[in-house]
């Protein structure tokens, strides 16, 4: 039996995709929880198929919310199954993306190199290919050989169960946007590590992101909406002050990305005045009420 349950976090999946996901993780034989974070009614001949499906032998949890909330509540239900079957891993998987052969074990191998060398592993993540941006690059060191990362991204990365369970989970109250981010950061905050393996290989999605050149250099337009834009400088700001006490380079590293992007929202992107507007504000703490 594999030591990772797998959480595929849904919400209006394309039925290819997620479908093509499934597959690979049946040929890993990894047991596998889709949570649907309120999709309309139309999605249910697609999820009562996906219910159907049988990997590693078990049936394929199904787990629908009413409302839409964002990942971090159906990454935590991924989490509470892990704990259900005593799992030590739990990987974590947005609806589009791809899991090539092998890719897995691969980062399970690393770990556990990792752990005997006697780093504490908290988290572990592949390099990430998009379609439309290209590899998606983390600033990293090395430590006894291993590659180290301030935060990676949440789909395709692998978490330790019990290094998630010391933290709470992810944080809920950020919906969407930096809860890979903000769980990276709690793991740091008590001495975890989070690796990224270069032989680990990944295709994701990333919204209808694009690579741009900006004086000389290539930059990341994401094309996220409007809405989105609100949560994603609100999140990190909100990060912020927590980010600086653990590594300045890392906060302002943060703070100067998150400057870029917001820049390349509103000059390069489509629905440039909505989504300034929304930036600005995320400049503000969310109402209540």
């Amino acid at each position: 039996m594999s030591p990772v349950v797998a959480v595929v976090a849904t919400y209006r999946p394309d039925a290819e995709s997620l479908l093509a996901l499934l597959a690979d993780l049946a040929r890993e034989a990894i047991t596998t929880i889709v949570v649907d974070d309120g999709s309309p009614c139309t999605f249910d001949p697609l999820l009562r198929d996906v219910k159907g499906r049988v990997i590693a032998g078990v049936p394929v949890k199904v787990q629908r919310y009413d409302t839409n909330c964002g990942i971090a509540r159906s990454l935590n239900a991924g989490l509470t199954k892990a704990q259900a079957l005593k799992a030590p891993w739990l990987l974590t998987l947005d609806q589009d993306t791809r899991l090539p052969a092998g890719v897995i074990e691969q980062l399970l191998a690393t770990a556990a190199k990792a752990k005997k060398a006697g780093l504490t592993v908290g988290a572990i993540g592949p390099v990430v290919g998009d379609v439309g941006a290209g590899e998606i690059k983390y600033p990293t060191r090395e430590v006894s050989g291993f590659t180290i990362t301030a935060e990676i991204m949440q789909s395709g990365a692998i978490w330790s169960v019990a290094a998630l369970q010391e933290i709470d989970g992810f944080d809920e109250r950020l919906g969407i946007d930096a809860v890979d981010a903000a769980a990276c950061l709690h793991l740091r905050q008590i001495e975890y590590q989070v690796l990224v393996d270069g032989d680990a290989r990944i295709t994701h999605r990333l919204g209808n992101a694009r690579a741009v050149q900006v004086l000389g250099r290539t930059v990341l337009a994401t094309g996220h909406s409007a809405q989105r834009r609100t949560t994603m400088v609100r999140n990190r700001l909100q990060l912020a002050p927590a980010e600086f006490m653990a590594s300045p380079i890392q906060g302002l590293r943060t703070l100067r990305r998150l400057a870029v992007s917001t820049a390349l929202a509103v000059t390069v992107e489509e629905d440039r005045w909505a989504k300034a507007k929304a930036s600005a504000r995320g400049l503000f703490p969310q109402r209540r009420g």
